[in-house]
């Protein structure tokens, strides 16, 4: 080989070193982005950035580990909440439920159930709303009643994606969880929605253990069945973990402040106020659903997801509103 021939090759062989260099570098830097689904932007930004300087030793804004408590809202924020897949539940055990009850047939909100009428259902207002659940969430054990969510989480589909509802979650958002346990967050579920109900499915859909879940709750009373003891779930209200409920049960389940809270409605309003009544480092951010090809588009006229005070307050508060249509590359997993 003669010595152009072998200046050639020798070139060669550094432009491909380069090349590889290059690319190495690019896919290193994706690889290394803890939110690959979030557009570049000011939530994306305003998050890093806050995560950064609260992990950030000897900084101004640096929070030690065990006090790096977030919490997040459930429906709406971490996964769709139209329709909500725990009173689409409570409908299918009323269905389930009704050779057992003849009278139901000629009552409200269980005759709407029945004649599949849902404007008639929503017509019967809280009260009818709280009467569904007490009808298909109590009278037996926990234990019965885990069984029972979990057999129809796995058998139900959601009516726009036929998936199950457990895959409707938010990509983004679970991103978002791993990102932040990742930096020494430890991650709640505070939610209105039902707790055994919540518990059944989310540490695997969320790596949140039920511990961490947080929610509305039926009266539970110890007693023997057949020579074991068991906890009966009772017809009646014990907490109700929406609007002001959601401070007053982190104080009560947590006993620290949250240093991050996320939501997506006003029954979260109280829970972001009281995590930015503050002089520490804090976090609040609000889900704005804006993507009605994706998901659905929805806020201060929405009954389900109502977003107005909320959305008001946020940019008097500094708190970062993602808007979902531009913020997310996709929502769901399952999205190509």
């Amino acid at each position: 080989m003669n010595e152009l021939s072998t200046y050639k090759s020798s070139s060669y062989r550094t432009i491909l070193w380069l090349l590889f260099l290059c690319f190495a570098s690019v896919a290193n830097a994706k690889s290394n982005d803890p939110l690959p689904s979030w557009n570049k932007g000011a939530s994306k930004s305003a998050i890093v950035q806050f995560v950064k300087s609260a992990t950030k030793k000897r900084g101004a804004d640096f929070v030690p580990t065990a006090e790096r408590i977030a919490t997040f809202d459930n429906d709406g924020t971490l996964w769709s909440e139209q329709p909500i897949a725990q009173l689409m539940f409570a409908l299918d055990r009323v269905k389930a439920e009704a050779p057992n009850h003849p009278e139901w047939k000629d009552t409200e909100p269980f005759k709407s159930v029945l004649a599949n009428d849902m404007k008639g259902i929503m017509a019967t207002g809280e009260q009818g709303l709280m009467e569904l659940i007490m009808a298909t969430h109590t009278g037996m054990s926990v234990e019965e009643f885990n069984q029972i969510a979990k057999y129809w989480l796995a058998m139900s589909k959601h009516p726009k994606y036929n998936r199950p509802y457990t895959e409707l979650v938010y990509q983004p958002m679970l991103e978002l969880l791993s990102y932040l346990r990742a930096n020494g967050f430890k991650t709640y579920v505070v939610s209105g929605g039902g707790i055994e109900f919540m518990r059944v499915w989310m540490e695997k859909a969320y790596g949140i253990p039920p511990e961490q879940v947080i929610g509305s709750s039926v009266k539970t009373k110890f007693e023997w069945v057949d020579g074991k003891p068991v906890l009966m779930r009772l017809p009646e209200l014990d907490f109700n973990d929406d609007k002001g409920g959601k401070p007053v049960a982190i104080q009560k389940f947590i006993g620290r402040r949250p240093i991050a809270a996320f939501g997506n409605s006003d029954g979260d309003l109280q829970m972001l106020q009281w995590t930015s009544a503050t002089n520490r480092p804090h976090f609040a951010l609000i889900v704005h659903h804006t993507d009605a090809e994706r998901e659905v588009a929805y806020d201060r006229d929405s009954v389900i997801g109502h977003l107005d005070k909320a959305l008001d307050e946020a940019p008097q508060k500094g708190w970062t509103v993602v808007d979902m249509k531009k913020d997310w590359k996709k929502v769901f997993p399952f999205e190509k």
